[in-house]
This record gives C-alpha cells, sequence and structure tokens, in this order.
C-alpha cells in the first residue's frame, strides 16, 4: 500500500521543493558526452517514476529504464508510453542488449546492503555497456559526511494538494535508516498519513572505487552532484 502512496506523491513533493530534473539530466548528459562524444542511447538503472529518464529521453536517440518497483514503474510507463521501462532487479537484471551509457541516479545504489551486492550491482550496470560506453552513478552520503540524527521537513502545494513531509534519520552500523512521514491532503478526500522507511549503506568512497574497478571500468569521482554527494563516472575499457 505506501509503495503505492509514495508513487502517488513522489513527483509531486521533489519538484515542490525545487528539484530540477531537466539540469540534472542534462548534466549527466555532457558527462556521458565528454568520455563518450558519439552516446546515443542510454539505460536509467532505478528509474524511479521517470523522472531524469523523460528528459533523457529529450537528449539521446534511444532509451529505457529499469526499476524494482511495481507501482513506481507504472507511473513511468504512463508519462512516457513509447519507452521501454522494465521491471528489474539492479543486482542481476539482463536486458539482452547494450548501451552507450548507463545512469542509477538520486542514491538508488545504497539500497545495495553489502560490498557484495554493491559489485553485483556495478558489474551488472556494466555488462550492459558497449566498449567506451559510461557509467554514471549519484552515491549516498560517504561515513565521514553523513549526519546523524538529521531531521528535514517541507511542505509544498502541488496542483491543489498539500503535501507535508518530515524525515529523521540515524545511523545503525554501516546504514542509515531514514523514516520518513507523508501527510496528504485536498479539497475532495479526507487527510492521510503513511511512513516509509529507507535504508541505505554508507558506502566509503573507496568501496564505490573498488566496485568499478572490478567490473573494468576507469573511475573518476566529481565533487558536487545534483545533491551535494557527488557523482561517480566510470569508463568501460
Amino acid at each position: 500500500m505506501y509503495e503505492a502512496e509514495l508513487a502517488d506523491v513522489y513527483d509531486a513533493i521533489y519538484r515542490g521543493r525545487g528539484k530540477d530534473y531537466e539540469a540534472e539530466a542534462a548534466t549527466v548528459a555532457g558527462l556521458v558526452r565528454e568520455r563518450h562524444p558519439g552516446a546515443a542511447s542510454l539505460l536509467d538503472v532505478a528509474c524511479g517514476t521517470g523522472s531524469h529518464l523523460r528528459f533523457f529521453a529529450g537528449l539521446f536517440d534511444h532509451v529505457e529504464g529499469l526499476e524494482l518497483s511495481e507501482d513506481m514503474l507504472a507511473v513511468a510507463r504512463t508519462r512516457m508510453p513509447g519507452v521501454p521501462a522494465h521491471e528489474g532487479d539492479m543486482r542481476d537484471f539482463e536486458l539482452g542488449r547494450t548501451f552507450d551509457a548507463v545512469t542509477c541516479m538520486f542514491s538508488s545504489i545504497a539500497y545495495m546492503r553489502d560490498e557484495r551486492e554493491l559489485a553485483a550491482a556495478i558489474g551488472r550496470m556494466a555488462a550492459h555497456l558497449v566498449p567506451g560506453g559510461v557509467l554514471v552513478i549519484e552515491p549516498w552520503w560517504f561515513p565521514e559526511k553523513f549526519l546523524p540524527g538529521y531531521v528535514a521537513g517541507d511542505v509544498v502545494t502541488v496542483e491543489g494538494r498539500t503535501l507535508a513531509r518530515v524525515s529523521r534519520t540515524v545511523r545503525e552500523g554501516d546504514a542509515s535508516v531514514m523514516e520518513v512521514h507523508y501527510v496528504v491532503a485536498d479539497a475532495a478526500t479526507p487527510a492521510r498519513h503513511f511512513t516509509v522507511t529507507h535504508v541505505n549503506t554508507l558506502f566509503t568512497r573507496e568501496q564505490y572505487e573498488d566496485a568499478f574497478t572490478e567490473a573494468k571500468l576507469r573511475v573518476d569521482y566529481l565533487e558536487g552532484g545534483p545533491s551535494g554527494r557527488g557523482l561517480f563516472a566510470g569508463t568501460l575499457g
């Protein structure tokens, strides 16, 4: 139930918070073409509701998406009926073709629970690259940059709905645990509340880089990035 609830409000919350998916997609496309100038195809892994993918579609000749959540994928397919959107797990997917670029944005990679899963996911993404292709991954916070007990809150009004999001994140071992409370209200229906918990591994920069190297990728770490957590860009071969 909560997956469907989250899919319903996900885009509205982040749009209301000012997240610029179009600008982020353009930045990533630029990074790809700096390393592979002729890049024409792209796979977006953990594409969610397609918020980045729909802008990648205007920057590459052919794009596809991969997503584990059926509810998120349903939104993406409705939004982009002509774009192939596959249901699959980044740890073991096989699409039977390769791409000039593969992306994994918004720290989705941190849902991997340990170094073995991290290596498996990056290995599968690398396996879907052409020689010279580029993998771009947005990491979660490195352990030394994580702020335990961090609290964030937003209230936005989008298309007649008012949405409140309050989160608190703590550290448990090598993972961050974020409990997010949502309240959604509009004129036609009673206010409703639901909670989503995200568990993300606090991988080190070295652990990410080791996984890229294991997958035969030459990797650069770029400071900043869309959310201040940086970006990894790896080139195959």
